[in-house]
């Protein structure tokens, strides 16, 4: 007979997990691509634009943590819960080369990611309660927004900075496949209002978390 977990274990298991992420505990189960990547030298302000953009771009991958969790623990389908942690899993990996990134590059991770975390848990637990067609439309638009401004980050890096930028590159190309396999299953589309709600507020979180 196959045993159900108490309601408790989810609630420990998930306190677990965002403590694991707010400290900065994460394993990559693929190489870095910036590995091969050569470490050119950075002046003082280009290394902490790199790192401001970098810390920008790890908060995206803490609160991509919360979201997939939130959006997975609350999916009203099986199918849905594992690709939730599929794509979480990937995130990880995201999270963990930008973590070490930031260490390279002699910087930290932001003071508001737990702020950050349970925020992103909210919004998603929030959009899986809608249903899963709409909690899949939430991961379209958010996607789409997150390979955006990952693109934007190729631009404004420093041309040398090529581990930052081939960790971007490889982190918007994930980007791009979870979208469209999130539109593979049958999403529905975010309503204009939510979308710029979302805007709106990946704007305050990006500008805030470039210095904090």
């Amino acid at each position: 007979m196959q045993s159900t977990r108490h309601p408790f274990d989810h609630l420990i298991n998930g306190f677990d997990k965002a403590l694991r992420v707010v400290a900065g505990v994460a394993s990559a189960s693929r190489p870095n691509p910036a590995a091969h990547a050569a470490d050119a030298t950075l002046d003082d302000t280009e290394r902490r634009h790199s790192a401001g953009l970098m810390r920008v771009n790890h908060v995206g991958e803490v609160c991509a943590q919360a979201l997939y969790d939130a959006q997975g623990r609350f999916a009203q389908s099986e199918a849905l819960r594992r690709q939730f942690a599929d794509a979480g899993r990937e995130e990880e990996d995201h999270l963990a080369w930008t973590a070490q990134r930031l260490q390279e590059l002699g910087s930290r991770p932001s003071l508001l990611n737990p702020l950050w975390y349970a925020g992103a848990y909210a919004l998603g637990a929030v959009a899986a309660r809608l249903g899963d067609a709409r909690s899949l439309g939430f991961v379209v638009e958010t996607e789409r927004q997150v390979e955006a401004h990952l693109a934007s980050h190729l631009h404004r890096l420093p041309a040398q900075d090529a581990k930052s930028r081939a960790l971007v590159e490889q982190m918007r190309q994930d980007e791009i496949a979870h979208g469209a396999s999130a539109q593979s299953l049958g999403a529905t589309e975010v309503a204009a209002p939510v979308r710029q709600a979302m805007t709106a507020m990946a704007k305050l979180m990006t500008t805030t978390a470039y210095y904090l």
